[in-house]
């Protein structure tokens, strides 16, 4: 197994720059709760384990593609150090081009907290900015109760969170989350979400 730690970059976790607009702040909370965990030694081996795939834009910044939730988590566990793999160099171009060209490769995504699209411009500077989009945990939860399968597609989890949004209210998401869960996870399983990626239920042909 060749190991890849000779091409991790150390980064401050402040300066990376996110590729979407939301995250679900529940799945933070989570990850926040398993860091609290770790062993001082263990934590350097996660950090390690866990670097953020990146490329570098615009002003020569980090712009992760993945592991935004756990970027968070770190910065409010006021984890100063990450570790990032750079994937491409695209420094050189155009604002304009680059956000293109990251979407064209589904290294972006450009959707508000409610499943709209935005500009790119509405994408946070940094991971301080992501904001909740408590539909995107609620996706977590489902996956990890084993409502569908987990789908290496990017962004495949975003398609769910549109799935689920106007057949579970917000506000029952805050105050009943097993309830919305277990609701979440029939609906999940509908012959209706069929097209999702990851779907795991039964056609009643």
């Amino acid at each position: 197994m060749h190991s890849h730690h000779q091409h991790l970059i150390a980064v401050d976790i402040a300066s990376l720059r996110p590729t979407q607009i939301s995250v679900g702040l529940a799945e933070v909370a989570e990850k926040r709760a398993q860091w609290q965990q770790l062993a001082p030694r263990e934590r350097q081996q996660s950090l390690m384990h866990h670097w953020f795939p990146a490329v570098l834009g615009p002003g020569r910044d980090y712009y992760i593609i993945d592991h935004h939730h756990l970027g968070r988590a770190l910065h409010e566990e006021s984890v100063e150090q990450g570790w990032v793999m750079l994937l491409k160099d695209m420094s050189w171009l155009e604002p304009a081009v680059f956000w293109r060209t990251m979407e064209f490769h589904q290294w972006a995504h450009p959707y508000g907290e409610h499943g709209q699209r935005c500009d790119f411009s509405a994408i946070p500077p940094d991971v301080t900015g992501l904001r909740d989009d408590p539909y995107r945990s609620l996706v977590g939860f489902v996956r990890n109760a084993g409502g569908f399968a987990k789908d290496a597609a990017p962004f495949a989890e975003f398609l769910w969170a549109d799935y689920f949004r106007p057949h579970i209210q917000r506000g029952q998401l805050g105050h009943d989350r097993e309830q919305a869960v277990q609701e979440a996870i029939r609906l999940a399983r509908l012959p209706e979400a069929r097209y999702l990626p990851g779907w795991s239920g039964t056609h009643h042909d």
